[in-house]
C-alpha cells in the first residue's frame, strides 16, 4: 500500500524483530542514530536440542516481547508519543516466530494510531551498514548468514537485485553441519572459525566454483568433502586432526565468497561492497575480505558485531526507506517466510502518483 506523505523532520521508528531465535525491538531515528536496541538471545535454551526448535522460539518471543517493548522505550528515552511508525520482520524467517512479532507491532501501531512498516529480513541485514557509514550507491551486498547466501545488486537506494545465491546450504547452515561432524555443540560456526584462526596448516579441500561466469554458491559438496576426510581418519583410527580441518573448511568457504564478491565488483561497477549478516561475525572472512579490498583499492563496509547477528536496529534502519517514500503495510499483513526482496524493493517514486 503507497500513501504520499512527507515524512517528519524526525522519524523515530519502533522496530520488532522475531524472525528465528533472537527476539529484539530497537528504536532507531531517521534510520541512522540508534537511540535503543534489545536483543534477547535463545541460544542456550536451544542448545539442548542441537539447533532452533521452532515451536520452542515462537514461545520464548511470546514470554520477552512485551517487556522488551517497554524497555526499548525506556531507554530510549522517548514516550510512545514519540513514536512515528512502527516496524516489524515480514519474511523470511520461521512462520510463528514471524507471526509473534507481527501481531505486537499490529497492536502497537493500531494503539498508538501509527503506520505499520512490514520489513524484509535481510534488506535489514543490507542496511545495517547504513546505521555506521553512508552506503554509496550502486553498491553490492554479499550476504551471510545461517539461512542466505547471496549477491545483491543495490542499483540506487532501496532498490534490491538478486545476482547470486546458494544452491543449497547457506554458510551458516555448512558452518552448523561441519561443526557437528568435528564433535562441537550448536551453534558451532564460532568454534570452527576459533579453530580455523589457530590451526598451523589446513587439510586441502574442493573449491566449488560452478559454472564460468556464476555468482552462485554450492556449499554441500564441500560439506560432505568434510565428512569424508572425518570418518577416513575415524575408520583408520587417525587422529581427527580438529583444528586443520577447520582450517580447510573455511578457507575453501572463504575463497569463493571472496573471489565471487570481487568479480562482481568489477563487473557492475559498484562504488562499494557490503558485508552482511550474521556470517559476516566470522573473523576469517572478515579478515580476507577487509585485506583483498585493500589491495583491490574497493571500499568495504562491515557493520559491527551487534549489528551482524539478528537485531531490530536493522530493521528499523531498512524499515526508514519506506518510510520516506511514504509505503506503509496494512493492518492484514502476515508472516511470509518466502518474501522476496527484490518484490521488497522501494517503489520508483517516478512512477508513483
Amino acid at each position: 500500500m503507497i500513501e504520499q506523505e512527507h515524512p517528519q523532520q524526525v522519524c523515530n521508528i519502533l522496530a520488532v524483530e522475531t524472525s528465528c531465535d533472537e527476539t529484539s525491538v530497537a528504536i532507531v531515528q531517521n534510520g541512522k542514530k540508534v537511540l535503543s536496541n534489545l536483543v534477547s538471545s535463545q541460544i542456550e535454551t536451544h542448545k539442548a536440542f542441537g539447533g532452533v526448535v521452532p515451536e520452542v522460539a515462537s514461545r520464548k518471543h511470546v514470554e520477552s516481547i512485551t517487556l522488551m517493548i517497554e524497555e526499548a522505550i525506556n531507554e530510549s528515552g522517548l514516550s510512545l508519543q514519540d513514536i512515528s511508525a512502527v516496524a516489524v520482520t515480514e519474511g523470511p524467517g520461521l512462520v510463528g516466530a514471524l507471526l509473534v512479532g507481527i501481531m505486537a507491532a499490529k497492536s502497537l501501531a493500531f494503539a498508538l494510531d501509527k503506520p505499520l512498516i512490514g520489513t524484509h529480513h535481510i534488506a535489514g541485514h543490507i542496511y545495517a551498514n547504513n546505521l555506521v557509514a553512508d552506503i554509496q550507491y550502486p553498491s553490492l551486498a554479499l550476504v551471510v548468514s545461517g539461512g542466505h547466501t547471496e549477491l545483491v545488486l543495490l542499483e540506487r537506494e532501496g532498490q534490491f537485485k538478486l545476482i547470486g545465491s546458494t544452491r543449497d546450504d547457506a554458510v551458516g547452515e555448512a558452518y552448523d553441519k561441519v561443526a557437528r561432524a568435528l564433535g562441537f555443540p550448536y551453534p558451532g560456526g564460532p568454534y570452527v572459525d576459533n579453530l580455523a584462526m589457530e590451526a598451523a596448516s589446513a587439510v586441502e579441500l574442493p573449491r566449488v566454483w560452478l559454472e564460468p561466469g556464476s555468482y552462485d554458491f554450492s556449499l554441500s559438496g564441500l560439506k560432505s568433502a568434510v565428512l569424508n576426510v572425518v570418518n577416513q581418519k575415524k575408520m583408520r583410527g587417525d587422529e581427527p586432526m580438529t583444528a586443520e580441518i577447520a582450517r580447510g573448511f573455511q578457507e575453501a568457504v572463504v575463497e569463493v565468497l571472496v573471489e565471487k564478491a570481487i568479480r562482481a565488483v568489477r563487473a557492475y561497477g559498484v562504488r562499494q561492497l557490503l558485508l552482511c549478516g550474521g556470517v559476516a561475525v566470522n573473523k576469517g572472512l572478515r579478515k580476507t575480505l577487509t585485506e583483498r579490498c585493500e589491495r583491490e583499492q574497493i571500499e568495504l563496509l562491515i557493520p559491527p558485531f551487534e549489528y551482524c547477528t539478528d537485531n531490530a536496529a536493522m530493521i528499523g534502519a531498512a524499515a526508514y526507506l519506506k518510510w520516506k517514500n511514504g509505503e506503509f503495510s496494512g493492518l492484514d499483513i502476515k508472516g511470509d517466510p518466502s518474501l522476496s526482496l527484490e518484490k521488497w524493493s522501494v517503489a520508483d517514486s517516478t512512477t508513483i502518483g
